[in-house]
């Protein structure tokens, strides 16, 4: 039994440590020496906290400590004293060096939290672009030039709308590209159209709109995104033509979230009528129109339909990135803000994050400058528009009398299947056992359809442009013999 008073995980082990137990401090000591005081501590300090010298550990006296490592007993006795001033040792005058009981830490294990393919045979989960198609020798080409030209002045905190460089660049391309309205001055440079929305739901809720209406179906992040700025989100049915405006004067909103160019997730595009509906909504209501523009430069069967922000800047926000035509991980967008709505949203994004990184600016506006993002839209546009076409065909072949609808454009087509294959639920779960991954259009839907009866459809949401040809058949195959089992 353990004597009154004595807790048994402070209690000393029959024997000290042994010298070899040191082998782990060898390669503190032989660091330079003016860095090997605190390289002997940080490593002793590592063996308590990992549980290599655990609680109730009697050390080697520093003269003996210091001996077997082939230091000075000085350089021991600093660290000793050190971690006993920490806490992770302790001492008593003529009762030697313990391994303390208050440390708790495991050794950290760095966790991998970035959303990952689940290893299925087939993955047409839309939403990711094809990142091998990233320009590295031209990133790194430009990175080169950055460092080597960029002022040093240029390496302080940025103005928080982003390079005055970076800004007239992108006013250009947008211009040129989008056929936006693009004040240099009102372009807000950003992390993507995430951090866009964000900040849109920030300076809304300060004009004292607490509400913002939503396509249904529609991005299932707006939610979470518009809920952190304290905005509500409230579904907004769609119909051929885009958002329905009746409905949207119904919900009371004076801002609501479209993506007219190509709709996420049904693929329409807004037509002319419908665009100018909505805009006379937003003027009647003294509101706003926050546009979305996640992949408009890819339409394959004519130009791109030019960016809504271009017939009213003052009612509508233009936001986009580079996530579907570089990579979403450079964490890279821009937000065009109409006047009203400027000083709210560029003081949030001071007090967010004092402005985007300036190497990464720089690096951007050089890109563009020098047409290597037109080159790789254009490479991008090639590629895409052969997934598609090959998705298409293939759904033709293995799974006949299936409508792709849609406009051609994107990096993902709606696939609505004949009724022999349903229900939907019991067709889901054929393909997850068989290991194919999509995903149904009602995943998208803001309000919840009732579920297909027994002789109900499928429309599913196939993405294509993260996949080759090849795997694009070969999954679509596998779909085909999935459904027949």
């Amino acid at each position: 039994m353990t004597s009154s008073g004595t807790n048994p995980e402070h209690r000393p082990h029959d024997h000290p440590v042994g010298s070899a137990a040191w082998e782990l401090l060898l390669p503190a000591v032989s660091a330079p020496a003016r860095t090997r005081g605190r390289s002997l501590q940080a490593a002793l300090r590592e063996a308590v906290r990992s549980g290599r010298l655990v609680p109730g550990t009697r050390l080697p006296s520093s003269r003996d400590l210091a001996a077997d490592l082939g230091v000075s007993r000085g350089l021991v006795t600093e660290a000793y004293e050190q971690l006993t001033a920490e806490g992770y040792l302790r001492s008593g005058r003529g009762a030697g060096t313990w391994v303390g009981g208050a440390v708790r830490a495991a050794r950290p294990r760095p966790r991998d939290l970035a959303p990952r393919p689940r290893g299925t045979r087939a993955d047409f989960v839309a939403g990711t672009p094809d990142l091998s198609l990233f320009p590295r020798t031209a990133w790194a080409t430009a990175h080169r030039g950055v460092l080597a030209e960029l002022p040093h002045q240029d390496l302080g905190y940025p103005d928080p709308r982003g390079l005055p460089r970076l800004r007239a660049a992108l006013a250009e391309l947008l211009a040129r590209r989008r056929g936006v309205v693009a004040d240099p001055e009102r372009i807000v440079v950003v992390s993507g159209v995430a951090q866009a929305t964000t900040l849109l739901g920030f300076a809304l809720h300060a004009r004292g709109l607490p509400t913002v209406g939503v396509e249904d179906p529609g991005s299932p992040q707006h939610d979470a995104l518009y809920a952190a700025a304290g905005v509500t989100t409230v579904p907004v049915p769609l119909d051929e033509d885009g958002i329905t405006v009746g409905p949207l004067r119904d919900a009371g909103v004076r801002a609501v979230v479209t993506t007219p160019s190509h709709q996420f997730p049904t693929g329409i595009a807004y037509s002319a009528r419908r665009r100018a509906e909505l805009l006379d909504w937003a003027r009647s209501v003294d509101g706003f129109v926050l546009e979305d523009d996640y992949d408009g430069d890819f339409r394959y069967d004519r130009a791109p339909v030019g960016a809504l922000q271009g017939l009213d800047p003052d009612r509508v926000a233009y936001a986009g990135s580079v996530s579907k035509s570089l990579a979403p991980g450079l964490r890279l967008g821009w937000l065009l803000v109409p006047e009203a709505l400027a000083d709210e949203v560029v003081e949030r994004k001071r007090t967010m994050d004092l402005g985007h990184p300036t190497i990464d600016q720089a690096l951007f506006a050089r890109f563009v400058e020098r047409g290597d993002y037109d080159r790789q839209l254009r490479r991008c546009q090639r590629a895409y528009r052969e997934r598609r076409d090959a998705l298409v065909s293939a759904l033709d072949e293995h799974l006949p009398g299936t409508e792709v609808s849609g406009i051609a454009a994107g990096l993902h087509v709606i696939a609505a299947l004949p009724h022999r294959y349903g229900p939907q639920e019991k067709f889901l779960a054929r393909l997850d056992a068989a290991g194919v991954t999509v995903r149904p259009l009602t995943d998208y839907a803001h309000a919840r359809a009732e579920p297909d009866d027994e002789g109900g459809g499928v429309r599913l949401v196939l993405g294509y442009a993260h996949l080759s040809p090849t795997r694009i058949r070969d999954g679509v195959r596998l779909m085909a013999e999935a459904a027949r089992h």
